[in-house]
């Protein structure tokens, strides 16, 4: 499959009428920063991942804010930078918590919101790293109890829906294309 062929139809980015944003939301895992990179690319668009500017921002690591100031004040620093973004005719990956602030979800709508879904056990499995990788979990909170209380949320503010589960990559930015076939973009 060649991904680079699109039939995605752009805006003419003259400033009258601002390509949209494509926005990557989804579950720790599911491979947003990836996916996100690739989509670039393959659409021409600049690329950026929001926990990369948060880290950017404050000079610290995700879990090093989320371990010292908790996980309430990092989703306070998480929806500034989203409100902060100013970027046309980009992919967005964001953090998998920014489906709890509803300003920032609102704010990305103007965008095109894409949900990466994958399974709770694949989320399990991608997941390495769960205590150094900047994972927004509450006191007491399980992974299996994140995971039941985000997808609702993605699922509310998708405009384009996924499975991400079992492709590679290559093959999930081709199906991101397909989808945006629909939209102005």
């Amino acid at each position: 499959m060649r991904v680079y062929q699109s039939k995605v139809t752009m805006n003419s980015g003259d400033g009258k009428n601002p390509m949209k944003n494509i926005i990557l939301i989804g579950m720790p895992g599911a491979g947003k920063s990836t996916v996100g990179v690739i989509l670039a690319k393959t659409l021409g668009r600049t690329f950026t991942d929001t926990d990369l500017v948060i880290q950017e921002n404050s000079g610290r690591l995700l879990q090093v804010i989320i371990d010292t100031e908790g996980p309430d004040a990092f989703l306070k620093i998480e929806e500034k930078t989203i409100l902060s973004l100013h970027g046309h005719n980009s992919v967005i990956a964001t953090g998998g918590s920014v489906v709890f602030s509803e300003k920032a979800m609102e704010y990305l709508k103007a965008g095109v919101v894409i949900y990466l879904k994958i399974s709770f056990e694949e989320m399990v499995k991608r997941l390495n790293n769960i205590t150094t990788r900047g994972i927004v979990l509450f006191s007491g909170e399980s992974l299996r109890d994140m995971y039941d209380e985000r997808v609702p949320l993605y699922e509310k503010y998708a405009d384009i829906t996924i499975d991400c589960s079992d492709d590679p990559f290559e093959k999930i930015v081709g199906k991101v294309i397909e989808e945006l076939a629909g939209f102005q973009v």
